[in-house]
């Protein structure tokens, strides 16, 4: 019996290597095309890679949708931004920045962590008012947190820029490093998925009268788990700036939300797998028909899609997916090797002798 159980959970953590080498497969295929445009657009996509996985880490096992993680990217892109832009390109566009942070110049490594730790810190504080609600409160009120972040962001002229965009950001972030994190977001994610407070956290989300019955802290359990997410989310956002090399408050806002929420919910929310298949899938599909709408030559003619048909047919085969399957492509299931693929093979002959003993 303990064999068996041992089996099923080297089966379960299989998941996080067959996602890897999923991601690691695309990189390599980038590459191979060679075209730079499309070593961009790979970058963009393990970014969000690890902004859907770290948002699967909450939605996915609390059953809570949160509308507020765009806001949590905002605080560590920004916070990133104010540890690593030179002193003079702050005093120019933050001239209300502390000193000290005036003077911080430091690593890319280090500044994207810390700029994950921050968000993780206001996700603990956030969470602790907001996931007192259940249900559809509790997704209201992480709409409300994005929008205080953005109009607090959007205004903050002296530390934030306000409207005005941060430019200067030095752009580090290629597929390799984007790959990295989102690796390291799914290790993290399926970690957590496994642990206690991951399994009573999915206990609450198909039945919570009977979890609270069963003794599980469901605040606990929520708050653990937006603050794992809420550091991986901020860790985004920092990637995202150091990709572009410039932020603005309004690339974390409402476009984000939705698109983030739209590749969860067609990947499957209800498995680490669908998050990423999810990111991929989308991805392609939005990069297919963004080189559609600038137009392509087919035998000596030019053809190109509408300005404005890359949302309509986005949003067109979004609805087509889900009437098709409700559960996202992968309909909840995770990949992941069979546990009889772990067992030893018995040596030869034992099955005759244990056939013969038994008669």
């Amino acid at each position: 019996m303990q064999s068996r159980h041992a089996t099923n959970r080297l089966a379960a953590y299989s998941t996080p290597a067959i996602l890897a080498a999923i991601l690691l497969g695309f990189v390599v295929l980038v590459l191979l095309l060679g075209d730079k445009a499309l070593a961009r657009t790979a970058a963009e996509t393990l970014i969000r890679v690890t902004l859907v996985v770290s948002l699967w880490i909450f939605v996915g096992n609390s059953g809570v949708i949160s509308f507020g993680h765009a806001g949590y990217m905002a605080i560590g892109a920004y916070g990133s931004a104010w540890l690593t832009l030179r002193p003079q390109s702050k005093a120019l566009f933050l001239p209300d920045l502390p000193q000290w942070l005036m003077d911080a110049q430091w690593h890319v490594f280090p500044a994207a962590i810390a700029g994950g730790l921050l968000a993780a810190l206001v996700a603990l504080m956030s969470g602790a008012a907001i996931l007192r609600l259940s249900g559809i409160a509790a997704s209201i009120a992480t709409f409300a947190f994005l929008a205080i972040v953005n109009t607090v962001y959007s205004n903050w002229e002296g530390v934030t820029g306000a409207t005005s965009s941060v430019v200067g950001l030095l752009r580090y972030v290629d597929h390799w490093v984007a790959l990295g994190w989102a690796v390291a977001a799914i290790l993290a994610a399926n970690l957590y998925a496994n642990s206690a407070s991951g399994l009573a956290l999915r206990a609450t989300r198909e039945d919570e009268v009977a979890a609270r019955a069963s003794g599980i802290d469901m605040y606990r359990h929520r708050l653990l788990s937006l603050v794992i997410s809420g550091f991986f989310t901020g860790v985004s956002g920092a990637l995202l700036g150091h990709s572009i090399g410039v932020l603005n408050p309004d690339s974390f806002y409402l476009g984000i939300t939705f698109i983030s929420l739209a590749m969860l919910v067609v990947g499957g929310i209800g498995s680490l797998s669908g998050a990423v298949i999810g990111v991929l899938g989308l991805s392609l599909l939005i990069e297919v028909l963004v080189r559609a709408e600038q137009g392509f030559a087919l035998g000596g003619a030019h053809f190109a899609l509408p300005s404005g048909s890359q949302e309509i047919l986005i949003g067109v085969v979004m609805i087509l997916v889900l009437i098709v399957r409700p559960d996202g492509l992968t309909a909840g299931r995770e990949l992941k090797l069979k546990p009889r693929w772990f067992r030893p093979r018995p040596l030869k002959g034992t099955h005759q002798i244990n056939r013969g003993e038994t008669s």
